[in-house]
């Protein structure tokens, strides 16, 4: 259950409209800070009895604490779905976590671009073997593709770009082509880090101030893209869409039921882009069930050690890992 909130005012405007005018309820977590020191050391996990007296293992960001939510390691609903269509072995294969948004962008363009390949489910934090093979950081997305293997959510979108097979996310227009990899970087440096903010801090001040920031971010990308619509370039998804759409998929099954962010403005030029994200065929085919998320983000919500390296580097105020 989540616990009593606090109701704080914000708005987004669009050229002098409000695109998201609500009344944001902002929830605070039920449980304690966790308080255990970061030593920089790799993670490691813990153990507890079941009642029939075996040990089960515990993850890192539960802190010995069998009734923390952790995150899942097997995509259900319809992600579920597609992770079994592209279980067959192929030369090109993607090794991901079904809960990471970075994941989320690569997966979504090869689903969109129709190509052969194969998903293959890691424990991150374990970082197996043949993850580390291809990034020594244990990082998911990763993708191999014979014999030769490359990381980086960015990258690896570029790369699928290069082998210029399938729906090209980016458009011929050398002009819009750069405009694209700009709000791209825009995303990376501004609304990710913002919506992780957000979702981290603890304090009802930070929290305010982080959910202005977060729809000031957003603001910027909707006053660029085409008053039309509905995606960033007009009708069709491209390669900003893509970018975004893990992290508009977040807005609506992490961040409003642990923040409470509001939904669009109704008949607003934001409305129409996140409800043609969310209602792409791509998107819905790699998105699981709510409870994945809810389950996987709560760590982020507490703010627990152990988390992630995105979560390390959002609290020591550097850039994503």
């Amino acid at each position: 259950m989540l616990p009593t909130r606090k109701l704080i005012a914000v708005s987004l405007k669009q050229s002098g409209s409000s695109i998201l005018r609500r009344t944001i309820p902002i929830r605070l977590p039920s449980s304690p800070r966790l308080t255990q020191r970061i030593t920089g050391k790799p993670f490691t996990s813990t153990a507890r009895m079941s009642a029939n007296g075996s040990s089960v293992e515990l993850d890192p960001n539960q802190g010995g604490d069998a009734a923390k939510k952790t995150y899942h390691k097997q995509a259900t609903g319809e992600a579920w779905k597609t992770v079994q269509a592209h279980s067959a072995d192929q030369d090109l294969k993607l090794y991901g976590s079904c809960f990471c948004p970075f994941v989320h962008r690569v997966w979504i363009s090869l689903e969109l671009k129709g190509l052969d390949y194969q998903y293959v489910e890691v424990d991150v934090y374990r970082k197996p073997k043949l993850l580390l093979d291809i990034n020594p950081r244990g990082l998911v997305p990763a993708l191999r593709h014979g014999e030769w293997g490359c990381y980086e959510s960015t990258v690896l979108m570029e790369y699928l770009e290069d082998l210029q097979q399938g729906h090209q996310l980016l458009p011929e227009d050398p002009k819009l082509r750069a405009s694209s990899r700009l709000w791209s970087d825009h995303i990376n440096r501004h609304i990710i880090p913002a919506f992780y903010k957000y979702l981290q801090a603890q304090d009802t001040n930070d929290q305010i101030k982080f959910a202005g920031q977060l729809k000031e971010q957003i603001s910027k990308a909707v006053d660029a893209a085409d008053p039309q619509g509905p995606f960033f370039l007009g009708p069709e998804m491209s390669f900003v869409d893509v970018q975004l759409a893990p992290w508009i998929v977040r807005l609506d099954k992490v961040l409003k039921p642990y923040r409470g962010w509001p939904d669009p403005e109704p008949g607003s030029r934001w409305e129409k882009w996140v409800r043609a994200v969310e209602d792409s065929g791509p998107v819905k085919k790699t998105t699981s069930d709510d409870e994945l998320y809810l389950d996987s983000y709560e760590r982020y919500a507490e703010n627990r050690p152990n988390t992630s390296q995105v979560r390390e580097a959002i609290n020591s105020g550097g850039g994503l890992p």
